[in-house]
C-alpha cells in the first residue's frame, strides 16, 4: 500500500472513479491531498460525485494528467465523508498544496455548493 501512496507524492491530480446506481463508473480528475495512509478529496456539495458517493462509497483512483489521462495503476478504496477539525485540516492542506489556484477555484465554483471533504481509504492495487 505504501508504494501506491508514494507514487502520488509528486502528482497534482488523481482520476476519481465513482459509481452510478447501475454500476457504471464515472471518472473525474480532481485535486487531492495525501496524508499518512489516506487520500483526501475536497469537492462541492452539488456535484455529481457527491450524489454518487452517497449511494455507493466505493471508489477507484489513479494518478492522472489535468485532463484525466491515467498515469499509473488503478487502486480501489472506500470514501468516507469527514467533518469538523479533520475536514478543516484537509482544506488547509489543499490550500497549501494548490495555493492561488485553490482560492480561484473556490471563488469560481461557489455556486456548486459548500465544500465537502472525503477521506479515501485505499484497499489494494487493481490489475
Amino acid at each position: 500500500m505504501t508504494d501506491v501512496l508514494d507514487t502520488l507524492s509528486d502528482e497534482q491530480y488523481i482520476n476519481l472513479e465513482t459509481f452510478k446506481k447501475n454500476g457504471e463508473g464515472v471518472k473525474t480528475p480532481v485535486w487531492f491531498i495525501k496524508e499518512d495512509d489516506r487520500v483526501f478529496v475536497i469537492t462541492r456539495s452539488k456535484t455529481g460525485k457527491v450524489k454518487r458517493l452517497k449511494n455507493n462509497p466505493k471508489v477507484r483512483i489513479c494518478p492522472c494528467s489535468f485532463n484525466g489521462t491515467p498515469k499509473g495503476e488503478w487502486v480501489s478504496g472506500t470514501a468516507t465523508k469527514v467533518e469538523g477539525d479533520e475536514a478543516k485540516r484537509a482544506i488547509s492542506l489543499r490550500n497549501k498544496k494548490y495555493g492561488f489556484k485553490a482560492k480561484l477555484a473556490g471563488f469560481l465554483l461557489k455556486s456548486k455548493g459548500d465544500l465537502v471533504v472525503y477521506s479515501l481509504k485505499l484497499d489494494h492495487t487493481d490489475s
